[in-house]
C-alpha cells in the first residue's frame, strides 16, 4: 500500500487540480469569458488544469482569457495581444494534451471496469486503450480548432487535424507511457496501483506533465514546418 504521506499528498494535489479546473470553468461560463474564435479551448483550459493545476490557471488568465469576446470588449481591442513564441507552443501542446488527458482518463476507468488485460497484464491494455482514445479525442479537438479557423470541409479538416496532431499526440503518450511503466514495474510493482487509489491519479498527473514536455519538441517542429500553427 502507498505510504500515508503519499496518499495525503495525492488527495491534496487532486483537490487543488479540481479547484483550478473549477476556477477556469466558472470564469468562462459563469462570468462570460467565452472564447471568440476557438470554442474548443473552453474545454482545453480546464482539462489542462486537471494535471497542471495552478500553472494552467496562470496560463488561462495570461493567454486564454484575452482570447475571449468579453475581455476584448473590456479592453477596446479587436484582436488578442500577440503571445511570445513559447506561449504559442505551450497552448498548442496543452490543446494536444487535453485530448490525450481526456482519453487517458476514460480508457483507464474502462480498462479497470472491464478487467481487460493483454498478455496477462492490465498495463498493456491501458496503454492501447489510452492511445486509441487519445488519438480519437485529440483529432476531434484539433479538428474543431483547425476546420472553423480555415473554413475546411469535414474531410479536409480531419486530414489537416491528423497531420497536425498525430505526431504530437504520440510524443505526449511516449512521456506518459514511460512514466506508467515506471509506476508498474518499479514504484508499485506488487500490488499494482488501481484507478480506485488517489495515488494512481496523482502519479498520472505527473505522467501527463512529463507528456507535455515530451510533446514540446514535436510541436516546435510541426510549427516550424508549417504543418501546425502556433495558437
Amino acid at each position: 500500500m502507498p505510504p500515508t504521506w503519499l496518499t495525503v499528498l495525492a488527495w491534496t494535489a487532486l483537490a487543488v487540480a479540481s479547484a483550478c479546473a473549477a476556477v477556469i470553468l466558472i470564469d468562462i461560463y459563469g462570468r462570460g469569458y467565452r472564447q471568440r474564435h476557438m470554442p474548443v479551448m473552453e474545454a482545453v483550459w480546464p482539462i489542462t488544469a486537471l494535471y497542471f493545476g495552478p500553472v494552467a490557471v496562470w496560463g488561462y488568465y495570461r493567454f486564454g482569457r484575452p482570447a475571449s469576446t468579453r475581455w476584448l470588449r473590456e479592453h477596446g481591442l479587436r484582436h488578442p495581444p500577440d503571445k511570445p513564441g513559447w506561449a504559442g507552443v505551450a497552448v498548442d501542446v496543452s490543446h494536444c494534451g487535453a485530448g490525450c488527458t481526456l482519453g487517458d482518463i476514460i480508457a483507464e476507468c474502462g480498462v479497470f471496469t472491464l478487467g481487460a488485460t493483454v498478455a496477462g497484464a492490465a498495463l498493456w491494455a491501458e496503454m492501447i486503450g489510452d492511445y486509441l482514445l487519445a488519438v480519437t479525442l485529440g483529432l476531434a479537438f484539433q479538428y474543431f480548432a483547425i476546420a472553423p479557423m480555415r473554413g475546411l470541409s469535414f474531410r479536409k479538416g480531419i486530414i489537416a487535424a491528423a497531420k497536425a496532431d498525430i505526431l504530437s499526440l504520440t510524443a505526449f503518450e511516449v512521456g506518459l507511457f514511460g512514466w506508467m511503466a515506471l509506476m508498474a514495474f518499479v514504484l508499485f510493482p506488487n500490488p499494482h496501483l488501481m484507478p480506485t487509489s488517489p495515488v494512481f491519479w496523482f502519479l498520472m498527473q505527473i505522467g501527463m506533465v512529463l507528456g507535455f514536455f515530451t510533446a514540446w519538441p514535436a510541436n516546435v517542429w510541426l510549427i516550424r514546418r508549417g504543418i501546425k500553427e502556433a495558437m
